[in-house]
């Protein structure tokens, strides 16, 4: 199938984490789509919502990385339908929803040419 004949991807996962702390706090999770935190009003996810999301998903490092990936379409995808002209490129919304979760080892380093 030719890729302009392909269909709209599916919705991502729902915003609905971190859960509130305490319990009857307003919860750190996105305001959509503005993409704003509903607790702090900072661009989501905010610091708290980081590390509730940290200790959240503590021994679950993978699905951390999957539910920040798909938020990180579901923002970009949100934001680019707001304002095109001025939306934040991809650089920055990789950085905000995905390069602060679970750390990643490096690449492998190429074998050197003899090899």
């Amino acid at each position: 199938m030719i890729s302009h004949q392909l269909g709209q991807p599916p919705d991502g996962p729902a915003g609905d984490r971190p859960c509130a702390y305490p319990g009857h706090a307003t919860p750190h999770t996105p305001l959509r789509p503005m993409w704003c935190c509903r607790a702090c009003g900072q661009p989501w996810p905010c610091a708290t919502a980081r590390l509730l999301l940290r200790s959240e998903y503590e021994d679950n490092q993978i699905g951390l990385s999957i539910y920040l990936c798909g938020l990180f379409y579901e923002a970009t995808r949100d934001l680019y339908r707001l304002n095109p002209a001025d939306a934040p490129s991809p650089a920055d919304m990789f950085a905000r929803f995905v390069a602060w979760g679970p750390h990643r080892r490096a690449p492998v380093p190429p074998p050197p040419d003899g090899c």
